[in-house]
């Protein structure tokens, strides 16, 4: 079966087609079969546009990865509208600018966060929230023995003509019939934002056919020790993140069983994967050492895994070799991005990686090392800035022209985009990561903007300047690292103050976890903050320790 490139709805009726009594989705002891999926989608679908959302309409998806994530995508696929999947740990502060920047009318958001987004509603342009619950989709019984023991999370959902219940609108019977597809491959259906390295963030808008190419690529990887229609893959990553969705929804749009989780917890992951004999795990290198440190480890049995992937960041070789050992399994790697819609290099199957690379450029991508400050090419073997194209590619960023000239560059009559990281290639084609830039930090595989984080440590009136970088970390990548200036008449005012501050404008993972203060922060002679100077200094403790 091989994937078509036309809409990514269209790759879905087709794998509802093939596989109609197959299980789709499994979530919490719930399944689902295609063919229960798509009337579900379809229902949803005819809803919303029976409320008046329609082809274009940009809607926001604030939810966890549960099932109420997938039949929303879906149904917003089906209608040609726009989805803009964020994080649902997000702010009320970063909810209220990407609802601004995309434009978005609707939101589907969970009960837990319902307050953040009744918090910014007269700031934004939003017109309806659709709520629903970790648990809604669930039988009663799970529901009530959830709630008893305390496990289902829950918070308090206002009234109004604007609001509106996701479950009830699965039980609403719409009678309008559903518009046939009439959807091009190079129509926008999905925007991601990214941190990048300038912030604040920006949205990468993604194409049917960037998007299609992006999974056939990755799935084709696996493809040879598991068929298509044959895997089962537990989702290891977060649905709003590129990684999660080449993997995950990838992997539903093959026809290929998908378990979800709401939320990260090493016991239930490691209990589903024994429990429906996990074949495919994917997940940010974290993940993989976290799993190798569990104390209870070896309670489970994982041997039914027969693909491991990981991506988001650089995985450690001697990680790579604790879980060989472990579990006889190698971990597949890939670099990528989201302005790249992951997969610019994979692990094939059958070749044995060198330690350290990421794999090979997949066949549709085309790579060029360049030095960063001149944009000449760079020797063949040397080290040098990625710059990445392909004949389907992002080619701009969402209403940030600046950004996009700074990013997208002509060049021997294509557009390339610049990773701003530092790769090496080898005689044989395989890409070793070296660097990244100096303004963007890898955290637990989110690529953070230093310059966010500098911004709302300016924005305190006790700080005059503020400088953040990446702190080499085995466990999580990097940590985030603040050094700040003090006003000098500024008396009291500490690290937890900061934090404290920061904890109110960023997402969690864009918080500091260490606050320098300095007197003052190194300066070229044109007055530009010197942030490789610092980071160079905290290597070198890294180093010693």
């Amino acid at each position: 079966m091989e994937i078509s490139f036309g809409s990514i709805y269209e790759q879905f009726e087709k794998v509802c087609r093939d596989f109609p009594e197959k299980p789709a989705l499994i979530y919490l002891g719930k399944s689902w079969r295609f063919s229960q999926l798509k009337e579900t989608v379809e229902t949803l679908a005819a809803n919303l546009l029976k409320m008046g959302i329609t082809g274009g309409d940009r809607v926001i998806l604030y939810l966890s990865n549960t099932p109420q994530w997938v039949i929303s995508w879906l149904a917003l696929l089906r209608i040609g509208a726009i989805s803009i999947p964020i994080s649902p740990i997000y702010t009320p502060m970063d909810l209220k600018y990407m609802a601004n920047d995309s434009g978005a009318e609707t939101i589907f958001c969970l009960d837990t966060n319902f307050g953040y987004v009744l918090q910014v509603l007269p700031e934004t342009g939003l017109k309806r929230v659709i709520v629903t619950n970790i648990a809604e989709l669930l039988p009663w019984w799970k529901r009530w023995i959830g709630l008893s023991l305390n496990k289902i999370p829950s918070g308090k959902v206002g009234k109004g003509e604007h609001i509106f219940s996701f479950k009830k609108l699965l039980e609403r019977r719409s009678s309008s019939s559903l518009p046939s597809l009439n959807i091009e491959p190079e129509q926008m259906f999905e925007m991601l934002y990214t941190g990048g390295t300038t912030g604040p963030p920006k949205g990468v808008p993604f194409t049917h056919i960037v998007f299609l190419e992006g999974i056939s690529e990755q799935r084709a990887m696996s493809e040879p020790f598991i068929p298509k229609g044959k895997d089962i893959v537990i989702q290891g990553g977060p649905l709003f993140h590129i990684l999660g969705q080449q993997m995950g929804l990838g992997g539903l749009l093959s026809g290929d069983n998908l378990i979800l989780l709401p939320k990260v917890n090493l016991d239930g992951l490691l209990d589903h994967i024994q429990r429906y004999r996990v074949l495919t795990f994917f997940g940010v290198p974290a993940m993989y050492r976290m799993i190798l440190e569990h104390d209870r480890i070896d309670y489970y049995d994982l041997s039914s895994l027969q693909y491991c992937f990981s991506g988001g960041d650089v995985l450690p070789v001697e990680v790579a070799e604790r879980w060989l050992k472990k579990f006889g399994k190698p971990i597949y790697q890939g670099y990528g991005a989201t302005e790249t819609c992951g997969r610019v290099s994979l692990t094939p199957i059958g070749e044995e990686a060198p330690p350290g690379s990421a794999g090979k450029v997949t066949p549709l991508q085309k790579v060029k090392l360049v030095d960063p400050d001149t944009l000449e090419p760079v020797p063949p073997g040397e080290p040098g800035e990625l710059l990445v194209s392909s004949d389907h590619m992002i080619r701009s960023y969402w209403n940030k022209p600046l950004e996009t000239a700074e990013c997208f560059v002509e060049m021997d009559g294509r557009l390339w985009y610049r990773t701003r990281d530092i790769v090496r290639i080898d005689e044989k084609g395989w890409l070793f990561y070296l660097d990244r830039s100096v303004d963007t930090i890898k955290h637990k595989g989110y690529r953070v903007a230093v310059s966010e984080i500098e911004a709302v440590l300016q924005e305190h009136p006790a700080v005059i300047s503020a400088c953040v970088v990446g702190v080499p970390d085995e466990k999580v990548g990097e940590r985030i690292k603040a050094f700040a200036v003090l006003k000098s008449d500024v008396k009291g005012v500490s690290a937890y103050d900061l934090l404290k501050w920061c904890r109110e404008r960023l997402a969690p993972y864009k918080v500091p976890q260490y606050i320098e203060f300095r007197d003052m922060l190194p300066k070229s002679k044109v007055g530009k903050l010197l942030r490789r100077e610092l980071r160079a200094e905290e290597r070198k403790r890294f180093e010693k320790s």
